[in-house]
């Protein structure tokens, strides 16, 4: 299983990873998360993919694990709509939730 941080900055604001999951599942994700106005990207261990590419599922592209992040002020409502309502409470009371088992050094930079 790829391994992604828990939290990074990208395009200069405080990320933090929702999960890490196969490509296809974090799409659906996606989808659920632009249609409640949450914004999202996924990280590949080659790139960061603000869109869904289409033509890199449909033509077999990199299907492994990714990591799924939102911006942290978008945190807990994205949990929401996730379905992780109980975790949105506590990340509010204590910090991130995040739910990788070994998402190895966060703060990193991503690139």
């Amino acid at each position: 299983m790829a391994t992604f941080e828990d939290r990074v900055l990208y395009q200069g604001d405080p990320w933090v990873r929702v999960d890490t999951l196969p490509r296809l599942l974090a799409e659906g994700w996606r989808r659920t998360l632009l249609e409640g106005g949450v914004v999202s990207v996924v990280r590949t261990p080659f790139q960061w993919s603000m869109g869904s590419p289409v033509i890199e599922i449909e033509t077999g592209g990199y299907m492994g694990d990714v990591g799924l992040y939102v911006p942290e002020v978008q945190l807990p409502e994205a949990l929401a709509l996730l379905g992780f309502e109980d975790e949105a409470v506590d990340e509010a009371e204590s910090g991130p939730v995040t739910h990788a088992e070994d998402a190895g050094p966060g703060g990193g930079q991503a690139g």
